[in-house]
């Protein structure tokens, strides 16, 4: 008899997918955002510097044991710190779409990040019981 492995929708890997391009376009929407802030030479520390910070904190501030990640935790975070910390990020690339005035981008962005935590609800209560 053939076992079948039980895959929680937080971790099923075309979710976990999704996941990292919205990570990747939260990351550009903030750079393209801090391109915009400002003329000359410091739109590049902007738009370089703010994605860089935050994919550190996005990959350093984690929950020990995350099913949704290799485990590793350089710094070890409870469950709802970190998705405090997630929930920023989107949220932030949600609002620098928005402040760019790409209003529709930013809406299609922030359903889509909704939708995600609404399809990794098992990983949502994970987080908050750790």
């Amino acid at each position: 008899m053939r076992c079948l492995k039980l895959h929680f929708m937080g971790s099923n890997p075309i979710n976990l997918a999704l996941r990292f391009l919205l990570e990747l376009s939260a990351l550009a929407a903030v750079g393209v955002w801090g391109w915009k802030q400002s003329d000359g030479w410091f739109r590049y520390v902007l738009a370089i510097g703010i994605p860089l910070i935050l994919a550190g904190i996005w990959g350093t501030f984690a929950v020990p044991d995350d099913p949704s990640r290799s485990g590793a935790a350089p710094v070890a975070t409870p469950g709802l710190i970190r998705l405090a910390l997630e929930l920023g990020i989107f949220a932030f690339g949600t609002w620098a779409l928005y402040n760019i005035d790409f209003h529709k981008a930013s809406l299609t962005f922030g359903i889509i990040v909704l939708l995600h935590y609404v399809l990794s609800y098992d990983r949502i209560m994970w987080l908050m019981s750790h």
